[in-house]
């Protein structure tokens, strides 16, 4: 699955079919008689720490040594479970608005679930979004491993262990990559790995020195596709997505800007070079339709089982990965989007809205929408509400006709889910 990048609020490209005409910021308003029934979002984790340790791959990338943070690795920051309560806030805020919730009234246990992976950085988003959107309710957070186990419905993992589905998932990995491969790719990355050489200093780094490899575009790629394991890849596309990752996890925890990346990415170019990586990481992995109907199918089967006509669960949210999210949103074959003023096409914290409406003459509706924080939200560490409101994007179901108002049958997106 292709996308469109935005950095830093510069449009960069533009994909008009993709994206519904709207106001970025603000939700497409449904025409009046429209009612709202119920919500599913499945949400990225929120603002974690990288793992920056001096052992780990990213501490030997560079010749300079990474920041250490005051946060366990991986793990959510503090300042990821404040942006996570306030976007909690605003979704009550956006829900009440639209009629699914009362304002400052607690929910009955049945009217939202609450689900996450058993990591830690997805039980504490999940917990401070719930505290966020409803304030003293003691809302049940739900996870069903052991801590820092992957949950079935949110592990990516190939289920399939026979040669064929290998080889067919290894060949849609290549072709996700670009026409001509990962060799096409890694081509087409150049200029990013070369930025990365410089402001990490490669050639002087540990790594270098332990591999006699001092230039991260020469490290040789390698796929992986085995039962039990998630797809994999390893080469300069890893390790770039490593590292670009720690240093917009810096922009966006508050680092003075001499700090992030030492200073070294100068403008936003550079920004959207880094970023490219990050990107295509997730897509070579994930975003190959036979691959992402595959590994996304358990979280889409609970997505059919919960959206449902007549459902007391009026809000579900699910808390996972970006690999979740890169997966569901190839296996619904969405169209291309673009998400303005943001680093990431799978932005930290941001949610996949699966929202089901009725229409005055009693037709289901869904709507699919893209809730995110912007990176200067993040950044600046900004209380959202309705006058400050999150991003929404309206997202576009390429075999699930739409309207002006981003609806398309309930039906029609049911018999979809069926077919996984």
């Amino acid at each position: 699955m292709k996308y469109n990048k935005v950095a830093l609020g510069t449009l960069l490209a533009l994909c008009s079919t993709a994206v519904l005409a709207q106001s970025a910021g603000n939700s497409n308003p449904a025409p009046k008689g429209y009612t709202l029934e119920q919500v599913v979002l499945v949400s990225r984790h929120g603002l974690r720490a990288p793992l920056a340790t001096g052992d780990s791959t990213l501490g030997k990338s560079s010749a300079y040594a990474f920041p250490a943070w005051e946060t366990k690795g991986s793990w959510l920051t503090p300042k990821g479970q404040v942006l996570e309560a306030y976007f909690g806030h605003y979704i009550k805020d956006w829900l009440v608005e639209n009629g699914l919730f009362e304002k400052n009234v607690c929910p009955k246990a049945e009217q939202v679930t609450v689900y996450t992976n058993s990591k830690q950085r997805t039980i504490a988003t999940g917990e401070f979004f719930a505290a966020g959107a409803f304030p003293g309710c003691n809302l049940p957070v739900e996870n069903r491993e052991a801590i820092d186990t992957m949950d079935y419905t949110f592990s990516p993992v190939i289920r399939d262990g026979s040669e064929a589905f290998k080889k067919a998932g290894l060949k849609a990995m290549e072709e996700e990559a670009s026409s001509t491969g990962i060799a096409g790719m890694n081509k087409e990355l150049k200029p990013a790995y070369d930025l990365l050489n410089k402001i990490v200093d490669y050639k002087d780094s540990p790594a270098c020195k332990e591999t006699g490899i001092c230039d991260i575009s020469k490290i040789p790629t390698t796929l992986s596709f085995n039962k039990d394991k998630e797809p994999g890849i390893n080469g300069p596309l890893r390790l770039g997505t490593i590292i670009s990752d720690a240093f917009i996890l810096q922009y966006y925890d508050g680092y003075p800007m001499e700090d992030v990346a030492w200073g070294k990415i100068k403008n936003n170019k550079e920004w959207l070079e880094l970023a490219q990586i990050k990107d295509k990481y997730g897509e070579v992995l994930f975003g190959a339709p036979l691959v992402a109907k595959h590994v996304a199918k358990p979280l889409l089967d609970y997505v059919d089982k919960t959206m449902k006509t007549g459902s007391e669960e009026e809000l579900t949210v699910l808390v996972g990965h970006d690999s979740n999210v890169v997966s569901l949103l190839s296996a619904l074959n969405v169209k291309p989007y673009v998400l303005p003023d943001t680093f990431e096409n799978t932005p930290i914290g941001g949610k996949i809205a699966i929202e089901r409406w009725q229409s005055p003459k009693g037709q289901e509706l869904v709507r699919l929408e893209y809730i995110y924080q912007t990176s200067d939200q993040i950044r600046n560490l900004v209380p959202l509400d309705l006058k400050t409101p999150a991003q929404h994007v309206t997202l576009e179901m390429a075999d699930c006709p739409t309207d002006k108002h981003g609806f398309c049958s309930f039906e029609t997106f049911k018999e979809k889910l069926a077919k996984f």
